[in-house]
């Protein structure tokens, strides 16, 4: 796997969540080894909601009518 910030090599860690509960939550994920960069499975979906609604924005967009100015 690629970095997406840098294009450097991913390899798998180990992350842990202490502040989202009472106990630490470990979780599996990805650090790029060249800039630090991490992705894990809750990064990764709201990376694809995003996307998806900022294409839905892009779509809606382009579809309203185009008011023109006359002089």
């Amino acid at each position: 796997m690629e970095c997406a910030r840098c294009d450097g090599l991913m390899v798998t860690d180990s992350l842990i969540d202490i502040q989202e509960s009472s106990i630490p939550m470990w979780m599996k994920g990805w650090r790029c080894v060249s800039c630090g960069n991490i992705v894990d499975p809750l990064i990764q979906q709201h990376r694809m909601i995003q996307r998806a609604g900022a294409g839905r924005l892009l779509e809606t967009e382009s579809a309203k009518p185009r008011l023109r100015h006359v002089a």
